[in-house]
Formats: structure tokens, C-alpha cells, sequence
């Protein structure tokens, strides 16, 4: 994993120096702009590319340096989202690092976010795979750009929203479970010509581990350590993101707890606010809860994959990707 990690990071460099080179060419006055597109892309665990190569895989493709490339496009999905994820969010952090919107203003920030996505079909159609196989899987690739921007949607219209578990759950698929694992494995397999069979039995493994990722996602929002995460620990509160951690505990909040917690998202959210909303959560059993959904939904992605009949390095590939998403939840 440590390797194809690394020959990701290898093949967005070179098309990052490419296509940066292209982009200052046209005028020098474009640095800032280029730079903060090339520092979105930096860093990451390479989540999605990881699916998407393995999705290859699982077809019974070998392994090849256009595959590569194919699957290090949908990091640059990955920037994209999180460049314009980070404008709605208001977030001054992201890995560590001053948000786009923080460095050039909202203005840039979403041209930039724009940007990488025009990259992104780029180095996708250009990978080196033959036109054929990359025409198996246009229609995958609208299709995820679809649910991304569905997700997304509806976490806004539903912010400020009556509390709701089971609509949380699929703004998760939507907005994250979708784009991160379910689409780039299919797209890997669809590309590498899987049939109708292996992309049924692959999604019995990707949706409920999708989920799970977003679920702990919303764990570390809300309880994660700023300096492991890389982002505030106040975004998700303040934003009153209408999380299934947030649905769960004003459901099963004591009537006092859940007056306080419904009047503390009413106003400001700072540093005390949000550690009272964390008490309230953890007496609840919210936190637990969302624990107790991710290991079930890890099992349960476990208990697919053993259904699949794949080459036992796919298989250790997608089993130690399960940790991957999963672990510290």
C-alpha cells in the first residue's frame, strides 16, 4: 500500500509540474493561483486512487502505470471537493495548512477548486489506458461528480434541519461514502472490464464501508485532535453540519441535555460550547452509538469481501484498506 502510495504522489508531481508550467506560461501574474492548486493536492493517505487501482485489480487486470494515473485523477476529485468543502465550511485548516479561501480569498479559492477538477478529466482521458477501457467508465465518472455534488446539497439544505438519522446517513453515502470508495473501486473494476456479477458482490463491500468512512469522519470532526487530523475541531459544531453523530444525540439526549445542546447550536459555537456539546454527546451514548455503526458496517464489508472471489493480494489490498478507513473510530 506504502508503494502504490508513493507512485500516486509520483504521477500527480509530474502532472502538477506539467500542467503548472502551462498555466504560469500564460501569465506569471497566475504563481499564486498555481502554487495554492499544487499545495491542495499535497498530502493525503491517497484513499480513493488506493480504490480505484484495486477496483482494477479485482478485474483481473495487472498491474500497470496507466492504471496508475488513472486512479491518482480521483485525488484531484479529492482536492477539488475539499477546496470548495472548505469555502462553505469557513474552515481556516485543512491538513495542517491555511485553506485556500484563507490564503487567496473565496474568489480564487473557488477557481482553484475548479481548476483541479478540469484536471482532474485531464489526467483521467490522458492516463495512457486505451480509449476503450476509459470509455467503459465516463459514465461512472459523471455519475460520482453527480452524487458528490448531491451530497453536498443536501448537507446545506438540511443544516438548521429538524434532526434525522436516516437522512444523515444518506447525505454520508452521498457526500462522501460515494466519492471515496463505492465509485472509485467500480471505476477501477468497470475500466479493467469486471462483469454485472463481480460489480454486484464488490458493491456489497464498498457501500457499507463508505459509510463507515464518513461515520468516523464525523467522530474526528467533533472529538479528533486538531494536530492529528490536520482541521478545527469546532467546523462540523459551528457549522451545525447535520451529522448522524448530532441527529443521534439530540434523539437520545436526556430533556435537559437536549434543551441545552439545541440552545447552544442556536447561538455561537467556541471553545466552551463546543466542549459542552461533547459532554452532552458522549452521556447521550451518540459517540458510542456512531462506534457501534462503523464496526458494524466494517463487518459487514468484511463479510462481503470474503463472498468475492479475488486474488489473495486484492484481497489483503481491500482488507487492510477496511483498517484503513476505519481505525481510531
Amino acid at each position: 500500500m506504502s508503494d502504490l502510495r508513493a507512485r500516486v504522489d509520483r504521477a500527480l508531481e509530474e502532472f502538477l509540474d506539467d500542467e503548472v508550467a502551462e498555466l504560469v506560461a500564460l501569465d506569471a501574474g497566475l504563481a499564486p493561483v498555481a502554487e495554492q492548486a499544487r499545495v491542495s493536492v499535497a498530502g493525503g493517505k491517497r484513499i480513493r486512487p488506493a480504490f480505484c487501482y484495486w477496483g482494477w485489480r479485482a478485474a483481473g487486470q495487472p498491474d500497470t502505470e496507466s492504471m496508475v494515473r488513472a486512479a491518482a485523477a480521483l485525488e484531484l476529485v479529492h482536492a477539488a471537493a475539499i477546496v470548495h468543502d472548505d469555502i462553505i465550511d469557513r474552515s481556516p485548516l485543512r491538513r495542517g495548512r491555511p485553506t485556500a479561501h484563507q490564503r487567496l480569498g473565496d474568489g480564487l479559492a473557488i477557481m482553484v477548486g475548479d481548476l483541479l477538477l478540469g484536471w482532474a478529466g485531464q489526467l483521467f482521458h490522458a492516463s495512457g489506458l486505451p480509449r476503450t477501457f476509459v470509455a467503459r467508465a465516463v459514465s461512472l465518472w459523471t455519475a460520482m461528480g453527480r452524487e458528490l455534488i448531491a451530497g453536498e446539497c443536501l448537507e446545506l439544505l438540511s443544516t438548521g434541519a429538524p434532526a434525522d438519522v436516516g437522512r444523515s446517513l444518506r447525505i454520508v453515502r452521498f457526500k462522501t461514502g460515494s466519492y471515496t470508495v463505492e465509485w472509485p473501486l467500480r471505476i477501477g473494476a468497470v475500466l479493467g472490464g469486471a462483469a454485472p456479477v463481480m460489480l454486484e458482490a464488490l458493491a456489497g463491500y464498498t457501500r457499507p464501508l463508505g459509510e463507515a468512512f464518513q461515520l468516523r469522519d464525523d467522530l474526528w470532526g467533533v472529538f479528533g485532535d486538531p494536530a492529528v487530523t490536520g482541521k478545527s475541531d469546532l467546523d462540523d459544531l459551528a457549522g451545525r453540519k447535520p451529522t448522524a453523530l448530532l441527529a443521534l444525540a439530540l434523539e437520545h439526549a436526556g430533556r435537559a441535555d437536549c434543551e441545552e445542546l439545541q440552545e447552544l447550536l442556536r447561538g455561537a459555537v467556541g471553545v466552551p460550547e463546543a466542549d459542552r456539546i461533547r459532554q452532552i454527546m458522549r452521556r447521550s451514548g451518540a459517540a458510542d452509538q456512531v462506534r457501534q455503526m462503523i464496526g458494524e458496517r466494517a463487518g459487514a464489508a468484511r463479510t462481503a469481501l470474503a463472498g468475492v472471489r479475488l486474488a489473495p493480494e486484492t484481497t489483503r489490498a481491500l482488507t487492510l484498506l477496511i483498517d484503513e478507513v476505519t481505525a481510531d473510530a
